[in-house]
Protein backbone atom coordinates (compact mmCIF):
# COMPACT_ATOMS: atom_id res chain seq x y z
CA UNK A 1 0.00 0.00 0.00
CA UNK A 2 1.65 3.34 -1.27
CA UNK A 3 0.80 5.29 2.43
CA UNK A 4 1.86 1.76 4.41
CA UNK A 5 3.59 2.97 7.74
CA UNK A 6 2.92 6.56 7.36
CA UNK A 7 1.31 8.46 10.15
CA UNK A 8 -1.66 11.26 8.42
CA UNK A 9 -2.69 14.34 10.35
CA UNK A 10 -5.91 15.92 7.99
CA UNK A 11 -7.67 18.67 9.16
CA UNK A 12 -10.77 19.64 8.54
CA UNK A 13 -11.46 15.90 8.20
CA UNK A 14 -15.10 16.21 9.86
CA UNK A 15 -16.53 16.48 6.29
CA UNK A 16 -16.17 17.22 2.71
CA UNK A 17 -12.61 16.93 1.35
CA UNK A 18 -11.18 15.86 4.72
CA UNK A 19 -13.27 13.18 5.66
CA UNK A 20 -13.06 11.36 2.03
CA UNK A 21 -8.74 11.84 2.35
CA UNK A 22 -9.17 10.05 5.77
CA UNK A 23 -10.78 7.12 4.51
CA UNK A 24 -8.50 7.16 1.42
CA UNK A 25 -5.41 7.06 3.42
CA UNK A 26 -6.48 5.10 5.95
CA UNK A 27 -7.09 2.56 3.39
CA UNK A 28 -3.60 3.05 1.40
CA UNK A 29 -1.96 1.95 4.90
CA UNK A 30 -1.69 5.32 6.73
CA UNK A 31 -2.24 5.75 10.37
CA UNK A 32 -4.74 8.76 10.45
CA UNK A 33 -5.48 11.82 12.84
CA UNK A 34 -8.82 13.22 12.39
CA UNK A 35 -8.37 16.58 13.48
CA UNK A 36 -11.49 19.83 13.34
CA UNK A 37 -13.03 22.37 15.11
CA UNK A 38 -16.18 20.03 15.24
CA UNK A 39 -15.70 17.98 17.99
CA UNK A 40 -18.92 15.63 16.60
CA UNK A 41 -17.90 15.41 13.10
CA UNK A 42 -14.40 14.70 13.71
CA UNK A 43 -15.13 12.18 16.35
CA UNK A 44 -17.79 10.46 14.29
CA UNK A 45 -15.02 10.32 11.23
CA UNK A 46 -12.06 8.67 13.77
CA UNK A 47 -14.90 6.19 14.94
CA UNK A 48 -15.61 5.10 11.03
CA UNK A 49 -12.07 5.02 10.51
CA UNK A 50 -11.72 2.70 13.88
CA UNK A 51 -15.01 0.72 13.20
CA UNK A 52 -13.61 -0.22 10.18
CA UNK A 53 -10.23 -1.64 11.70
CA UNK A 54 -7.63 1.04 11.22
CA UNK A 55 -5.86 3.11 13.28
CA UNK A 56 -7.10 6.84 13.95
CA UNK A 57 -7.37 9.23 16.76
CA UNK A 58 -9.58 12.39 16.92
CA UNK A 59 -7.56 15.54 18.12
CA UNK A 60 -9.62 18.96 18.55
CA UNK A 61 -7.93 21.65 16.52
CA UNK A 62 -8.48 25.48 15.58
CA UNK A 63 -5.56 26.07 13.38
CA UNK A 64 -5.85 29.70 13.52
CA UNK A 65 -4.93 29.30 17.39
CA UNK A 66 -0.78 28.31 17.87
CA UNK A 67 -1.81 26.50 21.39
CA UNK A 68 -4.24 24.34 19.24
CA UNK A 69 -1.77 23.31 16.96
CA UNK A 70 0.61 22.67 19.69
CA UNK A 71 -1.13 20.23 21.11
CA UNK A 72 -2.61 18.82 18.15
CA UNK A 73 1.58 18.06 17.00
CA UNK A 74 1.66 16.70 20.68
CA UNK A 75 -1.19 14.25 20.50
CA UNK A 76 -0.10 12.90 17.06
CA UNK A 77 3.41 11.89 18.84
CA UNK A 78 1.25 10.60 21.66
CA UNK A 79 -0.66 8.47 19.38
CA UNK A 80 1.69 7.64 16.70
CA UNK A 81 5.08 8.72 17.62
CA UNK A 82 5.38 10.64 14.49
CA UNK A 83 4.20 12.42 11.56
CA UNK A 84 5.24 12.04 7.84
CA UNK A 85 2.05 13.45 6.09
CA UNK A 86 -0.19 16.78 6.77
CA UNK A 87 -3.44 17.15 5.17
CA UNK A 88 -4.63 20.71 5.41
CA UNK A 89 -8.17 20.98 4.37
CA UNK A 90 -9.71 23.65 7.33
CA UNK A 91 -11.23 26.42 6.01
CA UNK A 92 -14.11 28.51 5.94
CA UNK A 93 -15.66 31.22 3.47
CA UNK A 94 -17.08 35.05 3.29
CA UNK A 95 -20.10 35.10 1.02
CA UNK A 96 -20.23 39.24 0.91
CA UNK A 97 -20.46 41.55 -1.50
CA UNK A 98 -16.84 43.29 -1.26
CA UNK A 99 -18.44 46.64 0.31
CA UNK A 100 -20.72 45.18 2.93
CA UNK A 101 -17.40 42.94 4.19
CA UNK A 102 -16.56 43.75 8.05
CA UNK A 103 -13.23 43.66 9.42
CA UNK A 104 -13.97 41.13 11.44
CA UNK A 105 -15.22 38.45 9.12
CA UNK A 106 -12.24 39.10 6.51
CA UNK A 107 -9.75 38.60 9.36
CA UNK A 108 -11.36 35.52 10.61
CA UNK A 109 -10.83 34.02 6.95
CA UNK A 110 -7.42 35.12 7.06
CA UNK A 111 -6.88 33.72 10.53
CA UNK A 112 -8.08 30.34 9.27
CA UNK A 113 -7.71 29.80 5.89
CA UNK A 114 -3.80 31.53 5.44
CA UNK A 115 -3.00 31.71 9.60
CA UNK A 116 -4.03 28.60 10.18
CA UNK A 117 -1.83 27.17 7.27
CA UNK A 118 1.16 29.19 8.54
CA UNK A 119 1.19 27.61 11.99
CA UNK A 120 0.34 24.24 10.77
CA UNK A 121 3.08 24.11 8.24
CA UNK A 122 5.67 25.70 10.60
CA UNK A 123 5.16 23.37 13.62
CA UNK A 124 4.79 20.58 10.95
CA UNK A 125 7.73 21.45 8.83
CA UNK A 126 9.92 21.48 12.95
CA UNK A 127 9.17 17.67 14.00
CA UNK A 128 9.88 16.71 10.52
CA UNK A 129 13.27 18.22 10.37
CA UNK A 130 13.77 16.61 13.87
CA UNK A 131 12.66 13.09 12.82
CA UNK A 132 15.05 13.67 9.96
CA UNK A 133 18.02 14.27 12.18
CA UNK A 134 17.02 11.01 13.94
CA UNK A 135 17.25 9.16 10.92
CA UNK A 136 13.38 9.53 9.74
CA UNK A 137 12.26 10.24 5.94
CA UNK A 138 11.14 13.39 5.08
CA UNK A 139 7.57 13.96 5.38
CA UNK A 140 5.36 16.46 2.73
CA UNK A 141 2.71 18.85 3.34
CA UNK A 142 -0.20 19.28 1.74
CA UNK A 143 -2.86 22.47 1.26
CA UNK A 144 -6.28 22.45 -0.11
CA UNK A 145 -6.66 25.37 -1.40
CA UNK A 146 -8.72 26.87 -4.64
CA UNK A 147 -9.11 27.69 -8.15
CA UNK A 148 -9.33 31.24 -6.23
CA UNK A 149 -4.98 31.30 -5.78
CA UNK A 150 -5.43 32.51 -9.33
CA UNK A 151 -8.79 34.21 -9.76
CA UNK A 152 -11.04 36.22 -7.84
CA UNK A 153 -14.58 36.32 -6.48
CA UNK A 154 -16.07 39.71 -5.29
CA UNK A 155 -18.21 38.16 -2.95
CA UNK A 156 -15.47 35.97 -1.58
CA UNK A 157 -13.19 38.52 -0.71
CA UNK A 158 -11.30 37.38 2.23
CA UNK A 159 -11.39 33.81 0.52
CA UNK A 160 -10.33 35.34 -2.91
CA UNK A 161 -7.11 36.79 -0.34
CA UNK A 162 -6.87 33.83 1.62
CA UNK A 163 -6.18 31.90 -1.58
CA UNK A 164 -3.93 33.93 -3.47
CA UNK A 165 -1.57 33.88 0.23
CA UNK A 166 -1.83 30.28 0.00
CA UNK A 167 -0.38 29.74 -3.11
CA UNK A 168 2.33 32.13 -2.30
CA UNK A 169 2.75 30.47 1.09
CA UNK A 170 2.93 27.25 -0.90
CA UNK A 171 5.79 28.28 -3.66
CA UNK A 172 8.02 29.59 -0.39
CA UNK A 173 7.49 26.94 1.98
CA UNK A 174 8.68 24.39 -0.50
CA UNK A 175 11.92 26.33 -1.26
CA UNK A 176 12.60 26.37 2.15
CA UNK A 177 11.92 23.13 2.84
CA UNK A 178 13.63 20.99 -0.29
CA UNK A 179 17.00 20.88 1.43
CA UNK A 180 15.60 19.03 3.87
CA UNK A 181 13.67 16.69 0.97
CA UNK A 182 10.44 17.92 2.34
CA UNK A 183 8.07 18.27 -0.13
CA UNK A 184 5.16 20.65 -0.14
CA UNK A 185 1.85 21.31 -2.69
CA UNK A 186 -1.07 22.16 -2.69
CA UNK A 187 -4.32 21.27 -4.60
CA UNK A 188 -7.30 23.86 -5.58
CA UNK A 189 -10.28 22.03 -6.81
CA UNK A 190 -13.49 23.97 -7.85
CA UNK A 191 -17.06 22.60 -7.82
CA UNK A 192 -16.19 19.83 -5.27
CA UNK A 193 -19.54 18.99 -3.61
CA UNK A 194 -18.71 19.51 -0.91
CA UNK A 195 -21.23 20.85 2.20
CA UNK A 196 -19.79 24.12 1.44
CA UNK A 197 -20.62 24.30 -1.86
CA UNK A 198 -24.08 22.50 -1.37
CA UNK A 199 -24.89 25.62 0.69
CA UNK A 200 -24.14 27.94 -2.26
CA UNK A 201 -25.75 25.97 -4.83
CA UNK A 202 -28.98 25.05 -3.08
CA UNK A 203 -30.75 27.82 -5.58
CA UNK A 204 -31.03 26.68 -8.99
CA UNK A 205 -29.89 29.55 -10.87
CA UNK A 206 -26.94 29.31 -8.85
CA UNK A 207 -26.65 25.27 -9.34
CA UNK A 208 -27.31 25.88 -12.93
CA UNK A 209 -24.46 29.00 -13.58
CA UNK A 210 -22.25 26.48 -11.90
CA UNK A 211 -22.08 24.14 -14.07
CA UNK A 212 -22.55 25.69 -17.07
CA UNK A 213 -18.65 26.71 -16.30
CA UNK A 214 -17.54 23.38 -15.98
CA UNK A 215 -16.45 22.15 -19.50
CA UNK A 216 -17.19 18.28 -17.59
CA UNK A 217 -20.93 19.55 -16.95
CA UNK A 218 -20.86 18.16 -13.30
CA UNK A 219 -19.67 18.55 -9.76
CA UNK A 220 -16.72 16.83 -8.32
CA UNK A 221 -16.72 14.77 -5.68
CA UNK A 222 -14.40 14.80 -2.67
CA UNK A 223 -12.77 11.32 -3.22
CA UNK A 224 -11.73 12.78 -6.43
CA UNK A 225 -9.39 15.20 -4.82
CA UNK A 226 -8.46 12.84 -1.89
CA UNK A 227 -7.28 10.61 -4.67
CA UNK A 228 -5.04 13.76 -5.59
CA UNK A 229 -3.80 14.12 -2.19
CA UNK A 230 -2.96 10.21 -1.43
CA UNK A 231 -0.65 10.29 -4.54
CA UNK A 232 1.10 13.83 -3.90
CA UNK A 233 1.44 12.51 -0.30
CA UNK A 234 3.14 8.86 -1.82
CA UNK A 235 6.63 8.24 -2.89
CA UNK A 236 5.13 8.51 -6.58
CA UNK A 237 5.52 11.94 -5.69
CA UNK A 238 8.88 12.24 -5.03
CA UNK A 239 10.10 14.98 -7.32
CA UNK A 240 7.29 17.24 -6.81
CA UNK A 241 6.84 20.02 -4.63
CA UNK A 242 5.95 23.83 -4.76
CA UNK A 243 2.86 22.88 -7.40
CA UNK A 244 -0.83 23.43 -7.36
CA UNK A 245 -2.81 20.91 -9.06
CA UNK A 246 -6.27 22.19 -10.20
CA UNK A 247 -9.20 19.51 -9.80
CA UNK A 248 -11.91 21.63 -11.48
CA UNK A 249 -13.22 19.71 -14.17
CA UNK A 250 -11.44 22.13 -16.75
CA UNK A 251 -13.09 25.25 -15.52
CA UNK A 252 -10.05 27.29 -15.56
CA UNK A 253 -8.55 26.53 -19.06
CA UNK A 254 -12.44 27.66 -20.31
CA UNK A 255 -11.64 30.80 -18.29
CA UNK A 256 -8.44 31.56 -19.37
CA UNK A 257 -10.08 31.79 -22.94
CA UNK A 258 -13.18 33.66 -21.76
CA UNK A 259 -11.58 36.37 -19.54
CA UNK A 260 -14.82 38.30 -19.56
CA UNK A 261 -16.79 35.26 -17.50
CA UNK A 262 -17.78 36.27 -14.17
CA UNK A 263 -15.97 34.05 -11.13
CA UNK A 264 -17.53 30.69 -10.12
CA UNK A 265 -18.84 29.32 -7.18
CA UNK A 266 -15.65 27.64 -5.47
CA UNK A 267 -15.08 24.56 -2.79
Amino acid sequence: MPLSGKVAIITGAGQGIGRAAAHRFANNGASVIVSDKDEKAGQKVASELKNAGFPAEFIHCNISEMLDVLNLMAGTLEAFGKVDIVLNSAAIRDDKPFIELSEDEFSNVLDVNLKGAFLLGKITAKQMIKQIKNGDEPGNIIFISSIHTVLAEPNAVAFSVANGGLGQLNKAMSQALAPYGIRVNAIGPSNVMTPMLAEVTKDDKMRKKALERSPMGRFGNPPEIAAIASFLASDDASYITGQTIYADGGGLSMRCSRPDDEDEEST
